[in-house]
Parts: structure tokens; sequence; C-alpha cells
């Protein structure tokens, strides 16, 4: 009895198959979903049409043209460079302006071939089939990023308008470049845990890691171009002022035209878990781009005080860089995440009733996806 209680056997099957059949409502709901796709046939067009897209406090006439991606994983570039050329804007009464994704997409890869090398290094005695070394090599160099890590990037490197260094092919479509620098870059943690092992010291490794960067710095250039150490500023605000500034360095730039303090931010988050007490700072071990940056750290707070931070810095008339989990409830072409409008539980007739707190615990929930508000 207990052996056939453990296995899918035939008479199994068929009482499922019994049991969905007999139910008029979910032959209906498969006919739509295999027709039409399971979150177009889950919307409910009541619940759309009770949202309210009108705003107490709307910034978006200030906002520019909206910004693509591509098939990349740099959102969360694009929604702070986006942040950015807002005060851009504002400051210099411009009706549109870019920053170029690609200078800090460039220097996002550089900086993370040098953290990864530098994790590997500080890890040799860990076996290659331990966790964290799984952690460490499974994706040396995604695209995706935290508000920290681009903090580090630009304190670090500054910003460019897109005009000064576009987007690339291989940054739009970044998948075979970062192909081609993860092998070379898992090859030489090979190398270095092997000199390593043989008893180089850290000053060989340390010179043999320079070599390494050397070739990632060379493959960037390729695939993305040299980025710009400096260059000529010339635009024409809205009354056709024209404003130049000549022979201008990437961070004198972001200084003078942008004017954020990025130290003065931090990122909150919403983590109501069980290990995971409010009113806490926490960060995650080997998760980060510029080695000598600040770490990845979140401030976790309970959802009201996250609002009213939000609003708050709306009120004081800047975006807000966020990121959420947009793999929930979602009706993208509408640009809707919502669980009433994607209402998938009454199409299946089930109802997701773990907390918040168990999504996170058990990965069913994560940031996948960076915006601006």
């Amino acid at each position: 009895m207990d052996a056939k209680m453990r296995m899918i056997d035939q008479g199994l099957s068929e009482e499922f198959s019994k049991a969905f059949n007999e139910n008029r409502a979910y032959v209906i709901a498969s006919r739509a979903v295999v027709n039409n796709g399971l979150m177009e046939a889950a919307e409910d067009y009541t619940a759309v049409r009770k949202l309210n897209e009108g705003f107490t406090i709307d910034l978006r006439s200030k906002e520019g043209k909206i910004t693509n991606q591509r098939a990349s994983g740099r959102c969360w570039i694009f929604a702070a460079l986006n942040t950015f050329r807002f005060e851009v804007m504002k400051n210099l009464n411009l009706k549109d302006f870019e920053l170029s994704q690609n200078y800090l997409f460039f220097y996002d890869k550089l900086e993370k071939a040098n953290y990864y090398l530098e994790s590997i290094l500080s890890i040799t005695d860990e076996p290659v089939d331990g966790r964290l070394y799984c952690f460490l090599n499974k994706s040396p160099l995604q695209d995706g990023g935290q508000w920290s890590m681009v903090s580090n990037l630009v304190v670090k490197y500054g910003v460019v308008p897109k005009e000064q260094y576009n987007d690339a092919k291989s940054a739009e479509t970044s998948r075979w470049m970062n192909e081609a620098l993860t092998s070379r870059l898992r090859e030489d943690a090979v190398c270095l845990r092997r000199a390593s092992k043989e008893g180089k010291s850290v000053e060989e490794l340390l010179k043999m890691k320079r070599e390494m960067l050397k070739e990632v710095y060379r493959i960037l250039c390729i695939c993305l171009g040299e980025p710009p150490k400096s260059f000529d500023f010339i635009v024409s605000d809205k009354d056709d002022k024209v404003i130049a500034d000549y022979g201008i360095t990437p961070q004198e730039f972001f200084k003078k035209y942008v004017g954020l303090e990025l130290s003065d931010r931090v990122s909150l988050i919403n983590a109501p878990a069980e290990k995971r007490p409010m009113n806490r700072m926490y960060t995650v071990k080997f998760l980060g781009n510029v080695w000598e940056g600040k770490k990845v750290a979140y401030l976790n707070l309970e959802m009201e005080k996250i609002k009213k931070a939000v609003i708050g810095q709306l009120k004081d008339g800047h975006p807000v860089w966020f990121g959420s989990d947009c793999a929930k409830f979602s009706l993208r072409k509408k640009g809707i995440f919502d669980r009433a409008s994607a209402d998938i539980e009454s199409l299946f007739d089930i109802h997701y009733g773990f907390t918040k707190g168990e999504r996170l615990t058990y990965g069913d929930s994560a940031m996948n996806h960076a915006m601006t508000i």
C-alpha cells in the first residue's frame, strides 16, 4: 500500500483526468490558455480598469524618452542613469538627454572580473565543488547588479553622455561576450588555484592576475569599444541656449551636471523573513563589483516606512531607483504588476497562501528587475 501511494500509476492518472474533465470551468480555462497564453487568459479586465493612473506626485514631464536595455541584463544601470539624467535635464533645462549605459557596462565587466579573481585568490583552500566556490563560479560576469554597485562605478569612473559612447552590439545582446569572458575567467581561476597550490607568492599571483585583467580589458575594448577619458560636451537647452564644456572628464561631468552625493543614499528592502529582523543592515558576502568599493548593503524596513521614504524623495523632486520581482502576476504589455489583474489563481483554481517571508526564504521570490519611480 505504501509503495503504491508513492507512485503515479495508471489508475491515479485516470482519476486526475476524470476530475479535470468533469469540471466545465477547467475545460474552458484550458481552451483559453492553450489558444491565447497563460497571462493573456488570466487577465481580469474588471481589476485592470480599477487601477488609477493618476498620481498626486508626477515627475514624468522631465523624464525624457524611454530607454531600452535590449537583450541584456543592464536594467539596474539603465534605472540608475535614468535618475541621473533627470537631474541633468532639470539642472540644464533640457528637453531630452541620455547617459551612456555602455560606459558603466564596460567598467562593470572589468571590475567584476577583478572582483571574481580576487575572490578566487581569497578562497584557494575551498573545495571546487563546495557551495561558496560554486556560487562564485556560476556567473562571474553576470549583467545584473545592485544600487551599491552602480554607485561604486559612478564614484570611481563618472558618467558620459550617450552620444560620446553609444551602445555596441555586444551591449545590446551581451550573451556571446559574456560567454567568452566567463570561460576565460574560469580558466584564469584554474591557473590561479594551481599556482597557489604550487607555492607561488602573493606578489606572483597578483602579477598573474594583472595579466589576466589586461586580457579582459582587451576583450571588452574589442566588444564594446574603448571608453572616452575626456570629451567635449555641447548641448542646446529648451530656450536654444548653447552649453559648451570642453575636455571634461566623466568624473567632472557627474559632479558638475548631476550633482548628487551618492554616499548619502542607502538601499531599503522589505524582507520580513524569520531570520531577518527589521531595522538592521544586511549584506551578501562575495556580492559586488568594485573590490575596494562600498559593500552591497541593505536596510531592512517595514513596507510603510519604505513607502514614506519613496514619497518623501519624490516630493523633494528626485526620482527613485527600485528593484522588484517582475516574474509574478505580470501583464507586461500593459505595464501592470498586480495580483488581482493577473488572476492566475482563479484560472487554476488554486490559492498562493505562503507569506512574503516564506517566498524569500524558499527561493520563490527575489529582485530580478530594476526600474525608476
